[in-house]
């Protein structure tokens, strides 16, 4: 499995937390009580299905490796296994931040991903 994880966030709520030097979750994480990540085969899916049509995104690349025990893969949709961070996101652990514009198709242009 690959050491790299990703989020989709929007860029107003990301920038807050660059400021806190520490990312807390988007309101939907906030209410499950863990911030949810996506593995490369995962993030498209979960851009489509819970980010469509929206803009001012970013995608965040995160090391997983440096998240300790406080990382789960827990079974979620359709049985897949997800990362689950319970706790804050330390910013330190985070490798890239990129836009994730919409295409002409209406889909979200991803780059290239690690683990695909």
């Amino acid at each position: 499995m690959s050491q790299i994880i990703y989020k989709i966030v929007p860029e107003a709520l990301w920038r807050e937390a660059e400021g806190n030097r520490s990312f807390t979750g988007a309101p939907v994480d906030l209410a499950d009580g863990f911030i949810h990540f996506s593995t490369a085969g995962q993030a498209r899916e979960t851009a489509a299905k819970h980010f469509a049509g929206q803009t001012g995104l970013l995608l965040i690349a995160i090391d997983a490796s440096r998240l300790g025990e406080a990382l789960r893969y827990e079974v979620s949709r359709g049985g897949a296994l997800f990362p689950h961070l319970y706790g804050p996101l330390d910013l330190k652990a985070v490798l890239w931040v990129r836009p994730l514009p919409l295409g002409a198709d209406g889909l979200h242009q991803f780059p290239a991903l690690e683990g695909e």
